[in-house]
């Protein structure tokens, strides 16, 4: 038997005669290394995850057209749209307003891209369905209850398109709209529609984009969108990025000091654990120290049996701390947690550390004991 295999053995024999002991030991490392394990899992994921859940309460970045423009180009907008990176982008939906009159009664009616629509503005609630076909109009709450309109009702939109000509159009109501906001006091209609009825094309007063990136992303994507693309100013809605911001720094925050919290707590269970041995095995230790045994030796086979310890409980740390996070994900962020293959090994490596470390005492006290006194019994 070679020193190698033969150490591993005197180890592993050595946790098994105090396995009482040494399970308590382990159910610490492997709970507390579950902890970490899930906490860093979530801390990775988080980002994403609060990015995905903050998209339900609408855009964070809008074009507006630059300087003394009007409107921007519809051209312009889409190279705009084609900076944004392809993996973060929600949605981009383009909006165009003009000033109308149902029943001889002024309102806002725009035209969007109904699709796109639904991604950046999740939060709208449509009773009846949104609008699938042309001559079909999505009607605000507001403006519904004024006109007495219901899904499927008839209504004609008057006024005058951008060539100063007075127009007339019939629309279908497909839905009602309920946001909470000036929404309710609009009609909107594709762009399709809008832009026949005003006889007017490739003009949009604002692209509404919602992205799934941190704020510091998001100011640097404006700022190269405005430099590279003229007649286009990129602007962050301040409310949602900046909330985005400050409840991702405070959950982070609250992750850092209860994984510093569950180390300590680890380090202090195995190193107890570890004098408690200690102070058992003091007439063997001095029994063997009065044999020759070296401080060296017995050093090596304590911290074998903590490092053992560590490693055995990071492996269990790492399988657990996956099905943690993922239970913390389904809870609280009705998403899945993405698994990161690299933090087993780290979990495992950390474990080893920490126990480590906690035994660095409790070995020292081993090395300490006079064969002497112990042996006399003192």
């Amino acid at each position: 038997m070679n020193k190698q295999r033969f150490y591993l053995k005197m180890v592993v024999s050595s946790l098994l005669r105090r396995r009482s002991r040494m399970i308590v030991a382990l159910l610490a490392v492997a709970v507390g290394a579950t902890i970490l394990s899930g906490l860093i899992t979530i801390y990775y994921d988080i980002p994403r995850q609060m990015g995905l859940e903050f998209r339900s309460y609408g855009a964070n970045l809008v074009f507006v057209p630059a300087g003394n423009e009007a409107v921007i180009d519809r051209e312009a907008a889409m190279e705009a749209v084609s900076y944004l990176p392809e993996a973060g982008l929600i949605g981009a939906a383009p909006y165009r307003y003009h000033t109308v009159k149902i029943n001889e009664q002024p309102f806002m009616a725009a035209g969007t891209d109904m699709a796109e629509a639904r991604k950046t503005s999740p939060y709208w609630l449509v009773s009846g369905r949104w609008p699938e076909s042309a001559g079909e109009a999505l009607i605000g709450q507001e403006l519904a209850a004024a006109i007495l309109l219901l899904p499927g009702s008839a209504f004609t939109i008057t006024g005058t398109d951008a060539r100063g000509e007075s127009f007339r159009r019939n629309f279908t109501v497909s839905g009602i709209l309920q946001t909470g906001g000036t929404e309710e006091a609009f009609v909107f209609m594709s762009l399709q529609d809008f832009e026949a009825m005003m006889q007017e094309e490739g003009k949009l007063d604002v692209v509404e984009c919602s992205v799934s990136a941190s704020s510091e992303a998001l100011e640097a994507l404006a700022a190269r969108i405005a430099e590279l693309v003229p007649g286009v100013s990129p602007r962050l809605v301040k409310k949602v990025t900046d909330s985005e911001g400050s409840v991702l720094t405070k959950l982070q925050a609250l992750i850092y000091l209860v994984t510093v919290v569950v180390l300590l707590l680890i380090m202090i269970c195995v190193a107890t654990t570890m004098m408690a041995v200690i102070a058992e095995r003091r007439r063997e230790i001095g029994l063997r120290k009065a044999l020759g045994a070296s401080n060296g030796s017995l050093a090596t086979e304590f911290l074998g049996e903590g490092i053992f310890l560590g490693g055995l409980g990071g492996v269990l740390g790492a399988v657990f701390g996956f099905v943690f996070a993922q239970a913390v994900g389904l809870n609280v962020f009705n998403r899945s947690i993405t698994f990161q293959p690299l933090l087993a090994p780290v979990t495992v490596a950390a474990s080893i550390l920490i126990t480590g470390i906690a035994c660095i005492i409790p070995v020292r006290s081993a090395t300490d004991v006079d064969p002497a006194i112990v042996l006399r019994g003192e």
